[in-house]
């Protein structure tokens, strides 16, 4: 576990306009001044910057992928700044810092790699896999021992919305906790639809166009999140990934979309030059373009 200072050191905003250094200490004074004279800065908080981090996860993958050393250098970036972020607000509340981070880190590789720092000997990465679920049982004994008991639910995969709901639903349906076949799924998704439309139309001002108020937004919110829940129930009990559909949906949508601009192009004409009944047309006809 752990042995944090007792004093969270808050970085002092660097003053006048900086050179980048490639110092952790100067990274961190600079993100100490975006929070003090930045507006959008200032008004972030460790639960609104999540999508930001999930984000930034998903484009250095893109990054590494396309193997390009300028892009994976900015991706990178993007991720550290999402942790110096974090820290920053965390050491303005007074609960930890930076340092508390890495040492955290630290222990943690250091505990889970007694075979490379302690005396142990593993022969092969069996041996080593067998330890480290060991060593992982014993972190969650001590999480349990400050009043973190593991549920069993606590295993679902981290990942995007998609890849958690998909997860949890099949961690669940293991215990018991499911319909036997696709239609009652069917059925639950159409009772959370019918749930979304009458909250909508019942508090928006108006529903017609979708104006939707602030006093019911969260309350929308919540029941646009249990019809996708339940969309994804429906992929799992058909054995699809919700995740690898959203994802060819999204690829096709850019291709027609990019398939319309081709053409818009091509006629001497801009996106921003079309209509609606324009780019509708030619989006049937990208559609048509696909199949030939």
């Amino acid at each position: 576990m752990s042995n944090l200072k007792n004093k969270v050191s808050v970085p002092t905003p660097v003053q006048g306009t900086p050179a980048a250094s490639g110092e952790l200490d100067d990274l961190l004074a600079l993100m100490a001044r975006l929070r003090s004279d930045c507006p959008w800065d200032k008004k972030q908080s460790n639960h609104s910057l999540i999508p930001y981090a999930i984000e930034e996860a998903y484009e250095l993958g893109e990054a590494v992928q396309s193997d390009d050393d300028e892009d994976i250098k900015g991706e990178l970036g993007d991720v550290l700044l999402q942790v110096v972020f974090h820290c920053q607000l965390y050491a303005e509340q007074g609960r930890f810092d930076i340092s508390d981070v890495i040492t955290t880190l630290q222990e943690k590789l250091i505990r889970r790699h007694p075979h490379v720092f302690e005396a142990e000997t593993l022969k092969d990465k069996a041996a080593v896999k067998v330890r480290w679920d060991e060593i992982k049982a014993e972190e969650q004994q001590a999480r349990e021992a400050r009043g973190k008991p593991k549920r069993r639910l606590d295993n679902t995969k981290a990942g995007s919305a998609l890849m958690q709901a998909q997860d949890v639903q099949k961690q669940a349906s293991k215990l018991g906790f499911d319909w036997e076949g696709v239609s009652g799924a069917f059925e639950k998704l159409d009772e959370e639809i019918a749930e979304l439309k009458a909250e909508i139309v019942d508090k928006s001002k108006d529903a017609a166009t979708c104006n939707i108020s602030k006093a019911n937004i969260a309350d929308i919110e919540k029941e646009l999140g249990d019809c996708m829940f339940a969309l994804v129930n429906v992929a799992r009990k058909l054995n699809l990934d919700a995740e690898t559909a959203t994802l060819t949906c999204v690829h096709k949508f850019k291709s027609r979309f990019g398939y319309i601009e081709d053409q818009l192009v091509a006629a001497g004409k801009r996106l921003e030059d079309s209509d609606i009944n324009e780019m509708d047309a030619l989006w049937e006809a990208a559609k048509q373009h696909e199949r030939a």
